[in-house]
């Protein structure tokens, strides 16, 4: 089964690089694309699945959206990392064409299992995600009347007893290389799970995580983890672009909260605790602010937390 999404949502343009080695041409190409159903029908993702993977407790449909890497076919004995990402009507398609375009000129990262994690089925996204993404009840003052927040512990819980062992169970993923990556609200439920249930994955790409929210209740449950805890054994990578800062009356920069603070607070933090089993990058990518960032945040985060072996 192929997700569908429609033009007006994206389009991806696939470029074809070309060089010049010692005076020829030299073209490197992705696999041939899957030729598109014309007609004015919706642009495809291809060799993409989507199951319907429901929430019995909250009795919520979802879905996952499934990529398998090229070699999965071929290597039949292969197991591989499984990458969880929030977000997935925008992330997924985007992180699924970085994944095969880093590795045209030879492996850069190692090939993974993509799992995109939609919204609620027939959701808006924003309604989705503010409900499952936040840790508490307290929205910020700007959220629509009557909008609900605070059940991401119940979301999590989701992933943990539905989502995790359906994929586990139906492909080929290493049961001790399962990654998450999120951004902004998603990146905030990462965080959420890092200092509540950090085995849940071992690996965690959090990209301008909204730290400030609830008058930065992140901290709270990283100070009750680390109070309890010796060790966080697990592998970082936190980005945030460098136009989210502060900086009143300047346009290109944050006007309310100053999301570089917060992330190198999180990050002096986690330093600071000494834990033998954590490894951790952080990084302020320059010229870019929240929206413009995540792709670059991740590409350099599966460089990171995926290099090529």
């Amino acid at each position: 089964m192929r997700q569908r999404f429609p033009n007006s949502l994206l389009t991806i343009a696939l470029v074809v690089s070309i060089g010049m080695s010692g005076g020829l041409a030299r073209a490197q190409t992705p696999s041939t694309p899957k030729v598109q159903a014309g007609e004015g029908r919706p642009y495809e993702v291809a060799d993409s699945e989507v199951w319907d993977v429901p929430d019995p407790v909250s009795g919520r449909g979802y879905q996952v959206f499934v990529a398998l890497p090229a070699s999965y076919a071929k290597q039949p004995q292969r197991r591989y990392p499984v990458l969880y990402v929030t977000d997935a009507d925008y992330a997924f398609p985007i992180i699924r064409q970085l994944g095969r375009r880093l590795n045209v000129e030879g492996p850069r990262i190692e090939e993974f299992i993509l799992v995109g994690l939609s919204y609620g089925k027939g959701e808006d996204g924003g309604v989705s995600r503010q409900r499952d993404y936040t840790p508490t009840q307290n929205g910020p003052s700007t959220a629509p009347a009557g909008a609900i927040h605070g059940q991401s512990r119940a979301y999590q819980k989701y992933l943990r007893d539905q989502v995790k062992p359906f994929i586990t169970g139906r492909y080929r993923a290493d049961p001790a290389r399962a990654l998450f990556l999120g951004h902004s609200y998603g990146a905030l439920l990462g965080t959420q799970i890092l200092f509540t249930e950090p085995g849940l994955f071992n690996g965690y790409i959090l990209g301008s995580p909204s730290l400030w929210y609830d008058k930065r209740h992140a901290f709270k449950v990283e100070a009750r983890y680390a109070q309890q805890n010796q060790d966080l054994p697990a592998k970082v990578y936190l980005y945030v672009g460098a136009f989210e800062a502060l900086r009143k009356g300047d346009r290109r920069y944050n006007q309310t909260v100053d999301m570089v603070a917060d992330n190198r607070a999180l990050e002096t933090t986690l330093q600071s605790r000494k834990y033998p089993g954590l490894t951790l990058k952080s990084e302020v990518l320059n010229d870019e602010d929240h929206l413009s960032v995540a792709p670059r945040g991740f590409t350099q985060g599966l460089k990171y937390l995926l290099p090529a072996r």
